[in-house]
């Protein structure tokens, strides 16, 4: 039995490592195979639409898999593209399919859209990344939380981008205390207690970084019971002792980030 912090640190300290344990898998390794060997095939948004395995692999890939069957608002985004202020993707409020139209920017580049790297190997990163998520989520939301914050935090511009997402906004949540009472206050005001209290032009250190979630996921163990059963991506790694409830109370006390003292 692992802590959600020791779980944590587990899968990165060697990231590249719990990645490539992911990328083992025969249902991954299979569709990812796949993929690299077609999406330079990929030549119209036509060809990526029609092709239902390239499809859902990049649409996991950028968490989009709940949206899967919706290939025509799909087909509006990719059309549509970034460029324009104005367009269909740059009103909506999802950040994950500006993400997609701008990885697949058929709009713009043409049959060329897909020999990018990418398009190539950056959605696979992505994919992986997913697959790591959710894995450790079986087990362990809070591992899962920490590992998608970590992931979104080179985009993570100010206090709206967290604000904005679900999920970043539970992981500060919890790491700054706020309460449920916090969601009805005052947008304004929650954006100022996360700049006040996250060191956000610093999120793309890594000491930094890791402060900050080694503190979510402390109160996180806290905060929901007992240390949570070891995740299917941690199943391999022997020799790990749990953390005791005392060593966590003892982390908590010694935690210090912008913001407390």
């Amino acid at each position: 039995m692992l802590s959600t912090a020791a779980s944590y640190k587990l899968l990165t300290q060697n990231i590249d490592k719990s990645l490539a344990r992911v990328r083992a898998a025969p249902d991954v390794n299979r569709e990812t195979d796949y993929y690299l060997a077609t999406i330079g095939k990929i030549k119209t948004i036509e060809d990526f639409l029609a092709n239902d395995r390239v499809f859902a692999y990049a649409m996991k890939a950028f968490g989009l898999k709940d949206m899967i069957y919706a290939k025509a608002f799909v087909k509006k985004v990719l059309a549509d593209g970034i460029d324009s202020a104005n367009s269909f993707t740059n009103q909506l409020t999802d950040p994950r399919f500006k993400e997609l139209a701008t990885a697949f920017n058929f709009k713009s580049l043409g049959t060329t859209t897909t020999i990018f790297e990418r398009t190539q190997k950056g959605v696979v990163d992505r994919f992986l990344q997913v697959q790591l998520e959710e894995q450790a989520g079986s087990s362990n939301e809070g591992v899962r939380l920490a590992l998608y914050f970590r992931r979104k935090a080179p985009d993570i511009t100010s206090a709206y981008s967290i604000l904005g997402d679900s999920a970043l906004y539970k992981v500060a949540q919890v790491a700054l205390g706020l309460t449920a009472s916090s969601n009805a206050s005052n947008l304004d005001m929650q954006a100022k207690i996360i700049e006040d209290k996250i060191d956000l032009e610093n999120l793309d250190d890594p000491a930094v970084l890791n402060k900050f979630l080694t503190r979510f996921t402390t109160l996180w163990e806290v905060q929901n019971g007992t240390a949570a059963a070891t995740a299917p991506a941690l199943a391999i790694i022997q020799g790990v002792q749990s953390i005791t409830s005392m060593e966590t109370l003892t982390k908590i006390q010694s935690l210090r980030f912008k913001g407390f003292s």
